[in-house]
């Protein structure tokens, strides 16, 4: 009688298992019913308020759920019978290939290195395919400093945008959903100027490069130009503040919230009405920014449009159609005639006014969601930010693809750069505000520990690099604007 073969008996052994498994599946698919109506019956001996309709749906719906579970569970089963199998027939062939017979010692060791072999490449595979997902939240081995230094509270509502003067005296300005610009003393805190001159939300507060001069967006379809005058008070000594690596953070409830109704705000100074008053929008105007040397201004509004202005006559110049949905946000070139414009339909357009002859205009397209900034930087580059939780760094001589992607876990808002640092400040929905270089290696996260920090979502950030005590401020549905000192170690600028 001729003697079955290890691979032949190995086989046979294979194929009763998965008869058996086969089988083990039908009479669990035979038994579903049966358990069904147990479960029924037991239900119905319970008291629940529940009606039968709904509770006999619900029992439907775990019973799927088992089910479904119960056939992961089997196909565990095989497959860990797979490996099994996998591994007597390695230590057959073992055999085969040695001619020669093989201790038990020889046999595990030779299963334990092939199954080590298969972990190995099951790690591999994994942490390939997870790399790119949690690239962006790891941070250098070296901290950037955050510290906070003032907190600015005297908004009644949410603070839309923040943004720093040119011209001296440097001061901070603040634009809230509450109907008012406020002026602020960077040193002390204090309020010192209230701008009450329109009759909606203030979307944006950008200053004129060289005059005591704001020009204001709002909600009521305008932008107002006003002139400002300020006389800073003299700063009193600060409260020193403990230095927080920018990784800590502690969550808040809205109980923590600072109230500003109590705040010296309206003692300051008011301004009630503008020197000039843009209107030609149909609709909001969500953001507003001078262009280089001061005698113009653009402006974009919920109308799909933005508006190019003379300042001096306040007469429309070009209105900037191509949009298709409402407009974001708008920002200009420190240094030429560029206008970027962010919309709600995923793109960002840039708009070349040096020629006065020709208006060219250059669709950028690689966000899924809402772009809600763009803004430009030193050189040929422009940063873009979008509610798909991305951050983008283009190249204007090549728009196809961005050089540069940044990965966030939440909606990014109102970005901006340092210029001498090339550092770009995200500020968050999740109320985080995250510090990255320009090359997408993430510096920093802005403290929110020992109550320190914005509590609801971060609307806008703003740079100054020549403060000697605050160099960056940020401002959100806190009713509150922070501003902080950054160190960046000159190291990790380098890197």
């Amino acid at each position: 009688m001729p003697i079955e073969s290890g691979s032949c008996a190995s086989a046979r052994q294979a194929k009763q298992k998965r008869k058996s498994h086969s089988l083990s599946i039908r009479r669990t698919n035979s038994s579903e019913q049966e358990r069904a109506g147990l479960q029924r019956d037991m239900l119905e001996g319970q008291d629940s308020k529940l009606p039968s309709a709904v509770r006999n749906t619900l029992l439907e719906l775990f019973g799927q759920i088992e089910r479904e579970f119960e056939n992961l569970y089997i196909e565990n089963l095989e497959l860990r019978r797979e490996i099994d199998t996998l591994n007597e027939r390695l230590a057959g062939e073992g055999q085969t290939i040695d001619g020669a017979e093989l201790s038990k010692g020889q046999l595990k060791t030779k299963a334990s290195h092939s199954t080590s072999q298969l972990s190995q490449k099951l790690k591999t595979t994994y942490k390939a395919s997870t790399s790119k997902i949690v690239s962006s939240f790891k941070t250098t081995t070296s901290r950037a400093i955050c510290q906070l230094v003032k907190e600015y509270v005297g908004h009644r509502d949410g603070i839309w945008d923040v943004s720093v003067a040119k011209t001296q005296p440097v001061v901070l300005g603040t634009a809230s959903a509450d109907h008012t610009a406020l002026l602020w003393s960077i040193e002390t805190g204090k309020c010192l100027v209230k701008y009450v001159g329109h009759v909606g939300s203030v979307n944006s507060i950008k200053f004129h490069p060289t005059e005591q001069v704001a020009l204001t967006a709002s909600g009521d379809q305008t932008a107002h130009i006003w002139r400002y005058i300020v006389q800073l008070p003299t700063p009193q000594p600060t409260a020193d503040s403990n230095q927080v690596s920018g990784e800590d953070e502690v969550e808040f409830s809205d109980k923590d919230e600072p109230d500003g109704d109590g705040d010296g705000s309206s003692d300051c100074p008011t301004v009630r009405a503008p020197l000039t008053s843009l209107k030609s929008h149909q609709g909001v105007v969500i953001a507003a920014d001078w262009l280089v040397g001061g005698k113009q201004a653009v402006t974009a509004s919920w109308d799909r449009t933005a508006n190019l202005y003379d300042v001096e006559t306040s007469e429309l110049v070009h209105s900037l159609t191509g949009h298709d949905q409402e407009l974001t946000h708008c920002c200009t070139h420190p240094t030429q005639r560029l206008v970027v414009t962010s919309s709600r339909d995923t793109t960002f357009r840039l708009w070349d006014f040096r020629d006065p002859s020709i208006h060219s205009v250059n669709v950028f397209q690689g966000h899924t969601d809402t772009v809600t900034s763009a803004v430009f930087t030193v050189g040929d580059n422009v940063v873009s930010g979008s509610d798909d939780r991305t951050v983008k760094v283009w190249d204007l001589k090549n728009m196809r693809s961005p050089i540069a992607t940044i990965r966030t876990d939440s909606a990014v808002n109102r970005i901006n750069v340092c210029v001498g640092q090339r550092i770009i400040a995200l500020p968050h929905d999740n109320r985080q505000v995250r510090l990255f270089d320009m090359s997408g290696v993430r510096l920093a996260r802005l403290p929110r520990s020992n109550r320190q920090g914005h509590r609801r979502m971060v609307c806008c950030s703003a740079w100054c690099e020549d403060h000697p005590i605050c160099n960056l401020f940020t401002c959100g549905f806190d009713r509150q604007a922070i501003g902080w000192n950054i160190n960046i170690p000159a190291l990790l600028q380098e890197k």
